[in-house]
This record gives structure tokens, C-alpha cells and sequence, in this order.
């Protein structure tokens, strides 16, 4: 395995004494072959494969990994345009797509974890459906992420007496860690990226809040028939529940926290409605005037949540960096090795992906909306929806005017389908796997990744079957 991973550090090293040209060239005017693909496909194959067949391995060595498919592209890229070409493509991806992307999760991470709830209260059907509501509405607020490490533990705590709670984390992660972060682009990784690209905020809110509805309110609904069973079976149709009712007090600490959460909620307004003409150049990446401005605002307030609060309420919390780390690791590599995937999809039917564009595209070139919503939800379903958001972005048309105007219902078909679908594996979006291993640490025994997508499959699938229909099929236009 060891020289796996160096022969692409070799090869890089040696390229690097070679006399190449040095010059830029950019990869959307060259017709670029399948081969292209292969390390974006190898990271997000190893994402989704190696943990479930060698999870040791991929618990030690992932970052190795993920460097091993990074560099291969590199070397490749460096052999046949040169080095500034590969310098410039790298800076690009890395200041203009992944900085400000993981600043804002590492501040909302950051800040999450200084927040503590806790509560004597114990679990009823009403009770659980109500936490499960309010980890959805604030999934859209502080990101998938924040609001599931904020509301998973006091669930759990809730649910402490439950025999069944599994069914519970299941939905949590469905709604919490999922669908409620659809209605703006600070919820869920894939609209901030379309954010980034130029979606307007208030064009999010808009379009996502009747699909949001109406998800939330069928899982809702499914839930607590679910829940009202095994509660039954485990107290009995005529419960005496002196212990589910004797308290109702609710206990916040770190609340300095809640405000610096509202700074980073208004500093990604205002990245997007402040449009200013001064900007900074780093070799080929043009950093705005207010996107500087908002990713240095990301930094402060993570360094500050680190200094006001107090250890105790990060131990409450169990709090430690891990997750964000693997994150940040998986994520650097993504964004990378996607540049060509990326310039072969702008080719559209003249591209390498040709099959693929045909799939969504029909026989006068027009989107198939129900087709972009399915094929954008099942590959973010088992890969990842942040890289397969921009993938299909960019095949609609890679222009947020165009997609938030003629092209809207395809957006939205994008859209839902990035979001939603992360909810139908473990590996589908950063958040369930965190929430899963808190449960686990917990002791609730939470199903296999196969155990898991029975659930989802089971329940998931015909909500969004009435998606599809509602939203693409009876009320296409």
C-alpha cells in the first residue's frame, strides 16, 4: 500500500524537473477524455466502499488516500498543460471553491458545539415530533450540521428511557441532518455552492419552502404513527407516565454562542447582496472585496467561540475536531479532481459525457426536470451532494441567471434532489455519519449501512415518488 500512495509524490517530484512550458490553459477548450474522471470517481468510490470492506484502513489512512487521487490528477494535469496551468487550476479550486465552503462549516461546527441543552424532560410521541420540527426549521438556519450536533444529543437524553430509539435517530437524520437544511443556502453544503455560484438567497427560500413543507410534514406524520406504536408497546395503551412529565425545565448554556451564530448567518447575507467592484488576485483567482470580508468574519468568530466558551459545556457536548478534520481532508481532493469533470460537462452533448446528457436532456434539447431531480438525488444519495449539486449545476447551464429564470424547475429538481437524497445512505451527507456514531457512543444500537437504507428506502423513496409527481409531473410549469 505504501508505494501506492508515493509513486504519484515520486512522479510529481520528477515532473517537476522537467522542461515543461510554462503556460495557462484552460480545460474547456480541449475535448478531455473519460480518463479524466478517474480520481474525482476514485475519491468519492473510496468514501462510499472503503469504510464499509476495510473500515480499519480507512479510519488510519483516508487523508493518504485521498492524496493518493489528488496527486495522480496533479501529476497527469502537470504532464500535459504545464505548471502554471496546474498552480493556477489548484489555486482556483482551493481559494474560490473549497476556502469558503469549509470556512462556513467549520464556523458553524465550531459554534454549534458551544451551544448545550439540556433537560429532564423524557419522551412522548408529541415531544419527539416536536424536537424533530424544531431540528428541522433550524437545519435551514445553522446548517444541517450545526443543528444536528446542537439537537441530537438532547434527543437522545429525551429518549433515554425509550427501549426503541432507533427509529427516532433515523428520522433525525432524515429531516435534521437532510431535508431541513433545503430552504436557504445556509442549511445544506450543495446551496451554498449554488449560492457562491450566484443563486439568489430569497430565489432559495422561494422555491424550497413548498417541497420543504411538504416533506416535513409526511415524515412528520409517518413518525409519530411509528413512534405511537413503540411507545404503546413498551408503556401500554393507558400509560401512567409520572416519569415522562416531571420536568419541563430546559437549560441552555453557552448562549454568547447564539449570537455569534447570527453573525455568521448575516455575513453570508451580506457576501450576496453586497456587490462591490474591488477584488484581489491570486495568480488566476479573483477573491472579491465582500467574500474576503465574510470568510476573514468566518475565522474571527470560530477563533472567538474557541476563547468565550467554557470547557464544561464543549465536555457536555462531547465536542472534539475529529469530524471537521475528516471533512476538511475528503473535501480539499473533491474539489480539486471535479475541475475536469466539471470543463467535460460545459461540453455538454459534444463531451465525453455525452450518455449523461442525454438522460436529462430530451429530443429538442430540453431539460427532463423529473430526471435531473432523480439522477442529482440517487448519485448525492451514495456519493456526496455537495460535488454532485455542482456536477449538475453545471450540466443544466453553469449560469445562475439562466437556471433561476427560464431554467427554474430545473434548479429546483437539482436542488431537491441534492438535498433530500443525502438522507438515503449513511455516506449521503457529512451529518449522518456524525450522528450515527453519537447514538452508537450512546448505546443505542443503530442498524449496518444496508440496515439503514431499508429504513430509507422503505420510507424515503415514495415521499419522494410525490415529489417527482407533484412537483415535476402534474404541476410541471
Amino acid at each position: 500500500m505504501k508505494n501506492y500512495f508515493n509513486l504519484p509524490l515520486v512522479s510529481l517530484f520528477a515532473l517537476l524537473l522537467f522542461p515543461f512550458d510554462l503556460y495557462a490553459m484552460g480545460f474547456n477548450e480541449y475535448d478531455l477524455s473519460l480518463l479524466w474522471v478517474i480520481p474525482f470517481v476514485g475519491i468519492l468510490l473510496s468514501i462510499a466502499l472503503i469504510p464499509l470492506f476495510l473500515p480499519q484502513l480507512w479510519h488510519y489512512h483516508y487523508g493518504k488516500i485521498i492524496i493518493f487521487w489528488t496527486l495522480l490528477f496533479l501529476a497527469f494535469l502537470l504532464f500535459l498543460f504545464g505548471l502554471q496551468t496546474a498552480i493556477n487550476i489548484t489555486v482556483h479550486a482551493i481559494m474560490m471553491e473549497y476556502l469558503p465552503f469549509i470556512l462556513l462549516l467549520l464556523a458553524l461546527f465550531t459554534v454549534s458545539g458551544g451551544i448545550l441543552i439540556k433537560s429532564d424532560v423524557l419522551s412522548t410521541p408529541k415531544l419527539n415530533v416536536g424536537l424533530l420540527a424544531i431540528g428541522t426549521l433550524l437545519a435551514s438556519i445553522m446548517g444541517t450540521t450545526g443543528a444536528a450536533m446542537l439537537m441530537i444529543r438532547p434527543l437522545i437524553r429525551a429518549n433515554r428511557e425509550r427501549n426503541c430509539a432507533v427509529h427516532t435517530v433515523i428520522f433525525f437524520i432524515f429531516l435534521v441532518a437532510n431535508i431541513g437544511g433545503g430552504l436557504t443556502p445556509l442549511g445544506d453544503p450543495p446551496l451554498f455552492i449554488g449560492f457562491l455560484k450566484g443563486v439568489n438567497f430569497g430565489w432559495t427560500v422561494k422555491y424550497m419552502l413548498l417541497p420543504i413543507l411538504l416533506n416535513s410534514l409526511l415524515l412528520l406524520v409517518i413518525y409519530y404513527m411509528i413512534d405511537c406504536h413503540y411507545f404503546h408497546l413498551q408503556y401500554g395503551n393507558f400509560p401512567t407516565l409520572t416519569s415522562t412529565t416531571k420536568s419541563t425545565k430546559v437549560k441552555i448554556y453557552g448562549i454568547r454562542n447564539i449570537f455569534l451564530l447570527l453573525v455568521i448567518i448575516a455575513s453570508v447575507l451580506m457576501s450576496g447582496i453586497w456587490h462591490s467592484s474591488i477584488y484581489f488576485t491570486v495568480l488566476d483567482a479573483h477573491i472579491t472585496l465582500p467574500n474576503l470580508i465574510r470568510d476573514i468574519i468566518f475565522i474571527t468568530i470560530t477563533i472567538i467561540s474557541i476563547k468565550i466558551t467554557p470547557k464544561q459545556v464543549r465536555a457536555g457536548n462531547e465536542f472534539n475536531w475529529a469530524p471537521i478534520v475528516e471533512v476538511g481532508k475528503l473535501f480539499i481532493g473533491i474539489f480539486i479532481t471535479i475541475v475536469p469533470v466539471l470543463a467535460i460537462l460545459h461540453k455538454g452533448s459534444n463531451g465525453a459525457l455525452a450518455p449523461l446528457v442525454s438522460l436529462v436532456t430530451n429530443s429538442q434539447g430540453e431539460p427532463v426536470n423529473s430526471m435531473y431531480f432523480w439522477l442529482s438525488g440517487l448519485l448525492s444519495g451514495f456519493l456526496d451532494n455537495a460535488p454532485t449539486y455542482l456536477v449538475f449545476f453545471n450540466l443544466a447551464s453553469g449560469h445562475a441567471v439562466i437556471l433561476m429564470t427560464t431554467l427554474n424547475k430545473t434548479l429546483l429538481a437539482i436542488s431537491m434532489g441534492s438535498v433530500f437524497m443525502g438522507a438515503l445512505s449513511y455516506i449521503g451527507n457529512a451529518p449522518n455519519l456524525m450522528v450515527k456514531s453519537i447514538a452508537t457512543q450512546n448505546k443505542i444500537n443503530m442498524p449496518s449501512f444496508f440496515g439503514y437504507m431499508k429504513w430509507s428506502i422503505c420510507i424515503l423513496i415514495p415521499v419522494f415518488i410525490i415529489d417527482n409527481l407533484v412537483f415535476f409531473v402534474f404541476f410541471s410549469e
